[in-house]
């Protein structure tokens, strides 16, 4: 089985950014198009887009709607979708807007049985984003850090019919330290549901170890900061992950 590549447009006020840790006062802006950006991925190769309204992330609503909107129109693949969907109403309103996936994190925490029923009546498009600090589950853009551990909120939904679960290192999130790739594998190898690997990515040697755990559970790996500054070709990322 081959591993998805998913580079990240990650939607602050509009424009394209990166931040470090999570933390939204040290963004980079990487362009105002984001619909721009989203081609030039799918002309590099890419069939999947991983989009984050980090505004929505904060303020519990979408935020970067109508960036959303122009990016889901133009780009001809999968479009999967996080921040700030915490309701029915959102999530019903982006699968409406073709979205394929959507990524649901604090309320997965907050609100299970949300989960669980969105999962239910949508089989194969909701994301749980197990996002960690130091192993223990981060909430609300990251802002805060919960007493559950990452393996117990995973564990919670192996029977909901959850698509995937999105483990984030926050730590290393934007800061092109390499993925933790122990510690996604680890996850993984201890729940049924596919792992989608984020955070810290920073080369092509990220994308060939983790390939070479796809049969371990390993879906796919998201990658952002490493695409934007140079450190990672697209193409040559999509290549390693088909061989996989």
């Amino acid at each position: 089985m081959s591993l998805i590549v998913f580079p990240a447009i990650d939607l602050k006020g509009g424009q394209v950014v990166r931040l470090a840790e999570g933390d939204m006062a040290r963004a980079t802006v990487y362009g105002d198009d984001p619909a721009a950006q989203a081609m030039l991925f799918a002309q590099a190769g890419a069939g999947h887009l991983h989009v984050v309204d980090l505004d929505g992330a904060f303020a519990g609503e979408s935020v970067n709607g109508d960036a959303v909107a122009e990016i889901v129109a133009r780009f001809p693949g999968h479009v999967q979708l996080g921040g700030g969907i915490r309701t029915r109403e959102a999530v019903e309103r982006w699968f409406d807007l073709g979205v394929a996936r959507v990524v649901i994190g604090t309320a997965a925490l907050e609100d299970p049985d949300f989960v669980r029923a969105a999962a239910r009546d949508f089989p194969g498009g909701i994301v749980v984003a197990v996002d960690a600090r130091d192993g223990m589950v981060a909430t609300r853009g990251w802002a805060d850090v919960s007493n559950v551990s990452v393996v117990d909120l995973a564990r919670r939904f192996e029977d909901a019919g959850v698509a995937a679960l999105l483990f984030t290192d926050v730590g290393r999130d934007g800061l092109l330290k390499g993925a933790n790739i122990e510690a996604t594998v680890d996850l993984a190898r201890q729940v049924s549901i596919p792992v989608i690997a984020s955070g810290g990515v920073k080369g092509i040697a990220d994308i060939h170890l983790l390939a070479l755990h796809a049969r371990d559970g390993i879906e796919g790996v998201i990658t952002g900061r490493a695409l934007y500054d140079g450190r990672l070709d697209l193409a040559a990322a999509l290549s390693v992950a088909a061989a996989a």
